[in-house]
């Protein structure tokens, strides 16, 4: 697979009327190929479970290595790789373009960065040198004033603003949960709004009529997973038979055979 058709297929992905991209977010190779085999053709990586699974803080810049190494992972396999990298790991622009290098390298073709309520100067400069350094790369800029902020209208415009004149190829808004605030966001920007789904929030179909282009549901997925295990024990526990879906052995080997497949795919293509 070359750079060239997989970028533009996964920006084009953002570019359809009425159908937002829904991106699920995985955190290892079993979890990628197994939405992989779902059908969706991009998957995205989550911050949270990378950095839960290892015992080491999320948005702390402590996975930046083990990162790289789950893009490594997941970049040969048949979907349009997005990785969540926080806020670059650093704040200098020029780390940041250096991170961006070794992930298209591996084989992503998207990246997602975070300001955590940090300068907008510092997070644009850390787009414009991401985009200077690989522009086919997609840039889904991500603003906080949601998440962790107080979601102040005119600072989450402002902070937009300088990502999308920095060159962010999309703009993210996550804990936006308001309709009407959406819809004025999408309104207001050039770029693809991307949220965060929800359970609480609006459905799919909602946020794909608001003008929603992207729907990321983030670390639900992996909190989902954990909730499901412990529910499971606890059936056990109390004797009953656990519910829900259980993969099988086999299943699940057959998900440990489908990166070797990939790999030999794209070394050979």
């Amino acid at each position: 697979m070359t750079a060239e058709p997989a970028v533009t297929s996964f920006a084009a992905l953002h570019h359809r009327p009425g159908e937002p991209l829904l991106l699920p977010n995985a955190w290892d190779h079993a979890s990628a190929a197994a939405l992989a085999a779902r059908g969706f053709p991009a998957i995205a990586t989550t911050s949270l479970a990378v950095a839960a699974a290892l015992g080491l803080p999320d948005g702390e810049a402590a996975t930046r290595e083990d990162t790289v190494r789950l893009a490594l992972t997941l970049g040969s396999g048949p979907y349009l790789l997005s990785i969540d990298a926080e806020d670059g790991f650093s704040d200098d622009p020029d780390e940041v373009a250096a991170l961006a290098r070794q992930l298209w390298a591996v084989g992503a073709v998207g990246v997602n960065l975070e300001d955590g309520l940090g300068p907008a100067g510092r997070h644009a400069a850390k787009i414009a040198a991401v985009k200077a350094a690989v522009p086919e790369l997609f840039v889904n800029a991500r603003t906080d004033t949601y998440w962790s902020g107080d979601g102040d209208e005119r600072d989450t415009l402002r902070r937009l603003d300088a990502y999308q004149e920095a060159g962010a190829d999309g703009v993210f808004v996550p804990g936006l949960t308001d309709p009407e605030r959406i819809a004025a966001l999408v309104r207001r920007t050039a770029a693809p709004l991307n949220v965060l789904y929800s359970p609480t929030g609006p459905t799919l179909a909602r946020l794909a009529g608001l003008g929603v282009r992207r729907v990321s549901l983030g670390s639900l997925l992996y909190r989902r997973a954990l909730g499901a295990a412990l529910d499971a024990v606890a059936d056990i526990a109390a004797g009953r038979a656990p519910g829900g879906t259980t993969p099988s052995y086999a299943d699940v080997r057959a998900l440990e055979r489908s990166v070797s497949v990939s790999r030999s795919a794209n070394s050979t293509g």
